[in-house]
């Protein structure tokens, strides 16, 4: 059981399966609740707040669309993840986060099945992805495979290389930029200028 206050539709989500089938509004009010479920649990152990509240209605669709685990979702860094793991089998664990004996501030894979990849540095999403991708291909597989990637981690080399090898296999592979403007530190190039005249011309 868990401590958290009771929330109608979240109480209900023990894992992504119960997510399928939602209305749009039942997937708001899940956002909503999520939302103050992160807020509570860092209130208590401390950790990074905003990287997942930002990524609240997005981890929300993915797993709604996808069928994870066996489709498998990577974050890049894995500060985001909260609410992941709050919608894959840990809510009630989530109270032990950062602690002693309790659950990762990151992904993990000997955590839970729902982690494919343990992240914790940067610019590794699309080069774990394009691994996943090519040995789900060697296998003759059908899954998916999708990266969640920031703005301030698209700035590194490893990204780029990712994308032009995955580019070159022709691998399945679906990334999706994060572009929320914010890094420990500033991005800086080519890139973080052309996202950031693309989100001004709007």
């Amino acid at each position: 059981m868990t401590d958290a206050r009771p929330n109608r539709l979240l109480d209900a989500i023990n894992s992504p399966a119960d997510l399928k089938g939602r209305s749009r509004a039942e997937l708001k009010q899940l956002a909503d609740e999520v939302r103050d479920e992160v807020i509570d649990v860092v209130s208590v152990t401390g950790g990074h707040l905003g990287s997942g509240l930002g990524v609240v209605e997005l981890t929300l669709a993915i797993h709604s669309v996808f069928d994870t685990p066996a489709d498998k979702l990577i974050f890049d860094v894995g500060h985001q993840c909260y609410p992941h793991k709050i919608l894959t089998e840990r809510r009630d664990q989530m109270r032990t986060l950062r602690q002693p004996g309790g659950l990762s501030g990151f992904t993990k894979r000997a955590e839970s099945e729902y982690d494919p990849f343990g992240a914790a540095h940067a610019s590794t999403s699309i080069s774990a992805g394009h691994g996943f991708a090519k040995a789900r291909d060697l296998q003759g597989g059908d899954t998916h495979v999708v990266c969640v990637i920031g703005d301030g981690s698209m700035s590194a080399g490893m990204a780029y290389e990712a994308m032009n090898n995955a580019g070159a296999d022709k691998s399945r592979l679906i990334v999706i930029l994060n572009d929320n403007d914010m890094s420990i530190a500033p991005p800086v190039g080519a890139m973080s200028n052309y996202l950031s005249k693309l989100v001004s011309s709007r």
